[in-house]
């Protein structure tokens, strides 16, 4: 008879359980954004374990942006801000060998929708700032850094007019990826006025509230993209680089002081 061997149980560490611990509670509810959690002290009495493990849980909390800290010493619940989740699944994209094509297939599904709900929640305030990212465009083509990262700004605003978090926090992480794309096509091709002229024609199908025209427009959009990087003689199956992946915030376009 043969005897049965097991594979050694993975005990997670005593400062992981903390951390599981109190995730469960805020994503369950029961702890909301701007409750005060007990001191580091009352903690560990709670959970039966040394400060120093509270802390160490504490600190992965901090740093998944579910926990901050007010006056050095409180401690709150809070919410990642969708950006910091973005950023870590674009590396996580990357870290999993994700593709060109596989990011332009993700993005040729989830812009079109986009734009399509964005025609019809859109305001007039949002339309401005459109408006404003596409003049600042103009005024950058002969800086690609800056007129890439204003092509994503004009993205990220059509996600926030959408009205749809999920759709929002879906496309994020693809938008966080176009950059080495737009260095690597646009100072070879000068392709830079046909994005400004799909831009122009998805905000004139907004203003109109024309969602099958905004969609139809994107949807172009996206395929111009697709060609102009087969255009460059660059290989669609290509990894994505880390090393080529914008450190950016597009708060700072969200805001107006970027453009």
């Amino acid at each position: 008879m043969t005897e049965s061997r097991f594979a050694k149980l993975d005990v997670l560490p005593a400062y992981r359980l903390v951390y599981d611990a109190v995730e469960r509670d805020i994503v369950s509810g029961r702890l909301q954004p701007g409750d005060r959690l007990p001191a580091e002290t009352t903690l560990a009495q709670q959970f039966g374990v040394n400060r120093s493990t509270v802390r160490e849980g504490i600190r992965l909390l901090e740093h998944s942006g579910l926990v901050r800290r007010e006056g050095g010493k409180r401690l709150f619940v809070s919410l990642p801000h969708y950006l910091d989740l973005a950023s870590r699944a674009s590396r996580a994209l990357v870290l999993h060998q994700a593709t060109f094509r596989e990011l332009w297939e993700a993005a040729m599904a989830i812009e079109p929708v986009t734009v399509a709900y964005a025609a019809e929640r859109i305001t007039a305030a949002e339309l401005d700032r459109l408006e404003e990212t596409v003049v600042a465009m103009d005024d950058a083509i002969a800086d690609v850094d800056r007129f890439v990262r204003l092509d994503i700004a004009f993205h990220d605003l059509l996600a926030t007019a959408s009205r749809n978090r999920a759709l929002e926090l879906a496309r994020e992480p693809l938008s966080l990826l176009f950059l080495p794309a737009g260095r690597a096509i646009l100072p070879r091709l000068g392709t830079h006025r046909r994005v400004i002229d799909a831009h122009k024609a998805i905000m004139e199908a907004l203003r109109h509230r024309d969602a099958e025209g905004a969609r139809a427009w994107m949807h172009r959009h996206m395929a111009d993209f697709k060609r102009g990087y087969e255009r460059t003689g660059l290989d669609m199956n290509q990894q994505l680089d880390l090393a080529s992946m914008p450190a950016r915030d597009s708060r700072e376009y969200a805001g107006g002081t970027a453009l």
